[in-house]
């Protein structure tokens, strides 16, 4: 949805400070036996954030009714200030991750949880670039940056991941453009 200019950037500054925070809590209420599977948690949380960007992505931003059209407008309107409110944000990590992991595995709750929010606050930092940056043209900025834009201006729908194109290879969605039709204009310095 839109965000005002608060909105939307408070990610960058809210959420690295609820990961320090959680990741922290997680760390100290941690033993010492305790303290390597909770840092596993929070590394694996990162990891199981690509998947569920991709399906998210995938799934329900491209065809849920009302949130498809919601993405529809940043398909068309790519630089507007589009993404996910904190205060929902922050909410569906505490209840779909938090609070069940807490209940049926609380040695990794909080670990896993703040691996999910760095993972999403890196989502949302590199889509950032993406779509409102100059990202140069180092080798992976580049390559974040064409993947991003040939889901926006290809015919096919693919590249559904922001972060990796790991899940796109996987499940076979990774848009491959190469040749003398590839379109050579998508990335902008």
């Amino acid at each position: 949805m839109r965000l005002g200019k608060v909105g939307y950037y408070g990610d960058f500054v809210v959420y690295p400070l609820v990961i320090v925070g959680v990741a922290t809590v997680a760390l100290w209420h941690a033993s010492p036996e305790q303290f390597a599977t909770t840092m596993t948690a929070l590394v694996l949380g990162i990891g199981i954030w690509t998947l569920v960007e991709y399906t998210l992505h995938r799934y329900v931003l491209h065809h849920i009714p009302h949130i498809k059209e919601m993405h529809d407008g940043h398909h068309n309107d790519q630089t507007a200030l589009i993404g996910t409110p904190i205060w929902l944000s922050l909410a569906l990590f505490v209840g779909l991750v938090y609070l069940p992991l807490q209940f049926l595995v609380p040695a990794i709750a909080g670990g896993l949880t703040a691996g999910f929010m760095a993972g999403y606050l890196w989502y949302v930092t590199v889509h950032h670039l993406i779509h409102h940056d100059g990202l140069g043209r180092s080798a992976y900025a580049y390559r974040l940056k064409r993947r991003h834009m040939l889901h926006h201006h290809f015919d096919e729908e693919g590249n559904f991941g922001v972060t990796s194109g790991f899940w796109d290879r996987v499940f076979g969605t990774d848009i491959k453009v190469r040749g003398p039709n590839a379109p050579r204009d998508l990335v902008k310095d």
